[in-house]
Parts: structure tokens; sequence; C-alpha cells
């Protein structure tokens, strides 16, 4: 979730920042003496964005899903509620 500002300073909401595949993809790091391989380097930051471009795919059909089950809830419950007698209507 994006960073919210308060006094010119962030503000933490509580919810971690998504790292994007193509963030990814496209870091880059210092060179060093005694470096890694390159290639290395980008197969596996590949490997790291396919899988979170999988993850945030699956996050947003869930949401979906949860949002779908959460509107028949409603639509269920406003359909019982409607059969239903009102409280204190009876011999009782």
């Amino acid at each position: 979730m994006a960073q919210v500002y308060r006094s010119g300073q962030p503000y933490g909401t509580g919810h971690p920042a998504r790292l994007t595949p193509h963030e990814v993809r496209t870091r880059t790091f210092d060179p060093r003496r005694r470096g890694v391989d390159p290639d290395q380097v980008r197969e596996f930051q590949a490997q790291v964005a396919d899988e979170l471009t999988d993850l945030h795919r699956q996050v947003r059909l869930l949401s979906q899903e949860n949002d779908r089950l959460k509107r028949a809830l409603r639509d269920w419950q406003t359909m019982h509620a409607r059969e239903c007698r009102p409280p204190n209507e009876g011999p009782w």
C-alpha cells in the first residue's frame, strides 16, 4: 500500500509496500570486486518477478471472489429477513 504523508514524513499505514515485478526485473546492484555472475542474478530476478506476477494475479482473483461472496451473503440475508416474522409478533 502506498505511503501516506503527514508533515512531509511518511506515515505507516500498517500494510507493507508491494514489490512489483517490474521493480524486481529492473533492480541494479553496485559492482563489487568479488561479485556474482550477472546472468545468474538476472535469471533469479526473472523467476522472482514471474512469481510476483502470479501472486498479484491470485490476490486479485481472491479479492474478486471475496467481493462476490459478500454480495451473495448480503442478498441471502436480505431475502431471509423478508421471510422471517418480526420479533415480538405472536401469541407470546
